[in-house]
């Protein structure tokens, strides 16, 4: 298994959480990007979410994982997702 496929369940489990979360809750808690690290079987990754837009009728959030390695960080693991404005 290479790098990038153990990296995998971690991208899965943080996407999954962030999804999970309200449009508010998003605005809200991705004012600033979120850097913090998880551990999975013993192993720390490195995970980053952003908020790649805010439009008017959607916001577009960024989930990236890493090993935390120079040479890792530099490609990360990623996938995004959009999560539409509530109407009013």
């Amino acid at each position: 298994m290479n790098r990038r496929e153990r990296w995998q369940p971690v991208l899965d489990a943080e996407v999954h959480r962030w999804k999970a979360k309200s449009y508010n809750q998003l605005v809200s808690e991705l004012a600033e990007e979120q850097a913090y690290e998880v551990e999975l079987e013993g192993k720390a990754y490195q995970v980053e979410v952003q908020l790649l837009e805010d439009t008017d009728r959607y916001v577009h959030v960024g989930i990236f994982v890493d090993n935390g390695s120079i040479p890792a960080s530099f490609r990360p693991l990623s996938e995004s997702f959009i999560c539409d404005r509530p109407q009013s």
